[in-house]
């Protein structure tokens, strides 16, 4: 499953930052030993947690969206500090490439030689001097006192003269000083992004027309999007008590306007609505609307964690007198599944979803939310994009087109399976949906004619529809469907 709120591997990162020996707290006099970084200083709890949410990603591999949460209501940290810490730290892991470059210029060594705090402080030193409107002294400034509480006083001359040369320009200089000559190349790094992603995005578009577009809104904070439960409450009633607007295209959207922790709100903590993208909610719908030939009372989640879709699927189905069986590999994924779907038709397994045993020997609808590089999803993950590379996309591929065989294989004749992804990579979607068309037989249905709302979504290099942020507003979802013949 590729819902945007938990990604792949999420449980790695429920846990803080761990402490390491090499970070020191302050002292009044010079730091002696080795230290833990303990309770930040009381003047500054912004940038710490910040710099912690840098840690644990470097050190731990862990997912800044799960780590400062976590961090901000461990330190009760709220209001301007609590905003300033998650740009600060969101801004860092999604720039991070651009801010390297930067900072590979303005060092005196390459900086794999550096400690893994310097870094982490010069990044953040970075981040603030070229994407906020911070002051350089009062950025400067504080990058050596951070580096000063949590690694003493020997680097932090060295801190100081290289944000001091980072604050010789501004981001636009130094993007012309540093990028490659070609478009795309140039691009790639004033937005921040690897450039295999871009040459991707290209693909995916047709051209380099839009690529600007696309990066600029990859780039950027993602709004938070709600999805009423069907039957339960109408986007207009969820609108109304949370102070968001209805959302363009799903009919059960709901886009927040505010900030603030959205699962603090009550039809959040009620259940009456989840947290997810438009354009899941708008894969979910395709998976309920596709025509079924006969029969349509069985259907199945096959990659259901951690239950987004789930949801949406099991509230249409009690509304349409169908019942849902939905299939997670991680027990800790299928058991967030249950929870989430608690009192709708749903019935959880946990298992492979090509080898478990289910109760229905054929289903008439069949989702199959594969799990993929998460392309489409980068904004919501910043630090996703410095992650995956190029030579992940073939062994994903495998196991996709083997997923969406075992849908159709647990798909009865005349019946659907809607194949979707949070990825524009075209490998990822049309190339995997052809090739198994091809190989089975299966019918393509118009998959665009199922969301006459949403304009300007027809993949280009073959089947299905491919959402784009810079076009939507939602995620880079693609979703396709198949019938059984």
């Amino acid at each position: 499953m590729t819902d945007s709120s938990v990604p792949p591997g999420g449980h790695r990162s429920g846990r803080g930052p761990r402490k390491r020996p090499d970070d020191r707290r302050r002292r009044s006099g010079p730091p002696r030993g080795r230290q833990g970084p303990g309770r930040p200083p009381a003047g500054d709890p912004a940038r710490e947690a910040a710099l912690d949410v840098l840690r644990a990603v470097r050190e731990d591999g862990a997912y800044a969206n799960l780590v400062l949460p976590g961090l901000l209501r461990e330190r009760r940290i709220s209001g301007r500090d609590a905003a300033l810490a998650t740009d600060l730290a969101y801004g860092a892991c999604r720039a991070q490439g651009l801010l390297d470059t930067v900072l590979a210029a303005c060092c005196d060594r390459p900086l794999a030689d550096l400690d893994g705090v310097v870094l982490d402080v010069l990044r953040l030193g970075t981040q603030q001097l070229l994407r906020t409107r911070i002051p350089p002294h009062a950025a400067v400034g504080a990058a050596v006192e951070l580096v000063r509480a949590r690694a003493g006083s020997r680097p932090t001359g060295f801190v100081n003269a290289v944000l001091r040369r980072v604050a010789e320009h501004d981001e636009a200089t130094w993007v012309d000083r540093l990028a490659p000559a070609d478009t795309l190349g140039r691009l790639a790094l004033a937005h921040a992004h690897p450039r295999w992603i871009a040459e991707v995005f290209v693909r995916a578009l047709g051209s380099e027309d839009e690529l600007a577009a696309a990066l600029a809104a990859d780039d950027a904070r993602p709004a938070v999007h709600l999805a009423a439960r069907p039957g339960e409450i109408s986007a207009e009633e969820l609108a109304a008590i949370t102070g968001g607007e209805e959302s363009p295209y799903s009919p059960y959207g709901v886009l927040l306007t505010e900030g603030g922790d959205p699962g603090d709100l009550p039809p959040v903590r009620e259940g009456l609505a989840v947290v997810q993208d438009e354009g899941s909610q708008l894969v979910a719908l395709v998976a309920a609307r596709a025509p079924v030939e006969g029969r349509d009372t069985r259907w199945l989640d096959l990659c259901a964690g951690p239950g987004g879709k789930a949801v949406m699927l099991g509230a249409l189905g009690a509304i349409e007198g169908a019942t849902v069986d939905a299939v997670d590999r991680a027990p800790h994924r299928a058991g967030l599944v249950a929870k989430a779907t608690e009192g709708l038709p749903v019935r959880v397994h946990t298992g492979d979803a090509r080898e478990v045993a289910l109760p229905e020997a054929a289903y008439d609808r069949v989702l199959v939310d594969a799990p993929c590089t998460g392309l489409g999803a980068l904004r919501r993950r910043p630090e996703a994009r410095w992650r995956r590379d190029a030579g992940d996309v073939e062994q994903l591929a495998e196991l996709q087109r083997s997923l969406l065989r075992a849908g159709l294989e647990r798909t009865r004749s005349g019946g659907v399976v809607t194949y979707a992804t949070c990825s524009p990579h075209p490998d990822e979607t049309t190339a995997v949906v052809a090739a198994v068309a091809a190989e089975t037989g299966a019918e393509l249905l118009d998959t665009a004619a199922l969301l006459p709302e949403v304009p300007d979504t027809e993949a280009v290099e073959g089947p299905g529809v491919q959402l784009w942020p810079h076009r939507h507003g939602t995620d880079a979802m693609y979703a396709a469907v198949l019938r059984r013949s």
